[in-house]
């Protein structure tokens, strides 16, 4: 891995938030204009943000920090964690390349660097990735046929 760069997302960058926007439909059928709605309200002075991951100047990886995620609307008891890690997405020719967990890692230090405390996640398919970066289980719950896990991770 030659050269790594994390930017935090603007909400006028247009280019980079259609490029998210694509990617989350591609991946998780989340609408484009969902995408692009939520991001360009995002703001760091709310502990909200998306950061974008560049190799080599090519743009390979995204997730973010937000105050709400779709699983508060399913389990509205969880509304009590704020600071969500979400939607963190590798592009396919880049996966297991350890590179998820640089920028998961990054978002981290970004929400530490922010003042947070601890910042939640929820996931159905990375536990394992989560558990090596050392976030600790809060609990398990099944919904919509998945087992979901809520995670913690003290910054």
């Amino acid at each position: 891995m030659t050269n790594i760069k994390y930017q935090i997302v603007r909400p006028d960058d247009i280019k980079n938030i259609e490029l998210i926007a694509d990617w989350y439909l591609n991946e998780w059928n989340i609408p484009v204009q969902t995408t692009i709605d939520k991001t360009k309200k995002l703001l760091v002075d709310n502990f909200e943000f998306q950061i974008l991951m560049t190799l080599d100047n090519k743009t390979i990886a995204t997730g973010g920090l937000y105050n709400h995620v779709g699983l508060l609307d399913k389990e509205p008891r969880l509304k009590i964690y704020k600071n969500w890690l979400a939607l963190v997405y590798t592009t396919p020719e880049n996966r297991g390349k350890g590179l998820g967990a640089l920028i998961c890692r990054h978002i981290q230090t970004q929400a530490k660097d922010l003042g947070l405390k601890d910042i939640y996640l929820f996931t159905h398919t990375a536990e394992n990735l989560y558990k090596r970066l050392e976030w600790q289980q809060l609990e398990r719950l099944a919904l919509g046929g998945k087992e979901i896990v809520v995670m913690k991770k003290e910054l």
